[in-house]
């Protein structure tokens, strides 16, 4: 089983699209950690030899962040906006659209599940 930056990725998957498993890593990023690496884009995880999974390892840290460190420091920022009270600060604090989006009929995803409102006929 291949663990790369401590998540386990597919074995029926191509390496390609099992990299994008890991937090900070996109179809874009994997195609160009592969060619670094050498590594054929349409080997199956399960046909990796340790070798090949070593230089992705090896790759994937020389190039920045990645998992953990990478989710830390986007939570960090997060709380950077809310501490200094700026408009995207607030709006992350209670969970509203951050970028303008419109709030009247939409944004169902961000505000959560409608609240139904009991008691209002007369």
């Amino acid at each position: 089983m291949a663990r790369i930056a401590g998540v386990d990725l597919p074995q029926t998957k191509r390496v390609e699209i099992a990299l994008t498993y890991i937090h900070g890593i996109g179809r874009t990023r994997s195609g160009k950690i592969l060619e670094k690496a050498g590594v054929d884009l349409s080997t199956k995880v399960k046909d990796l030899s340790e070798d090949e999974a070593t230089r992705i390892r090896k790759v994937i840290q020389e190039e920045g962040q990645v998992e953990g460190d990478l989710r830390k420091d986007v939570s960090m920022n997060l709380k950077r906006l809310m501490e200094i009270g700026c408009y995207r600060g607030l709006r992350h604090r209670r969970s509203m659209p951050v970028r303008g989006q419109n709030t009247h009929n939409n944004a169902r995803t961000r505000r959560g599940p409608k609240r139904s409102v009991t008691g209002r006929k007369r």
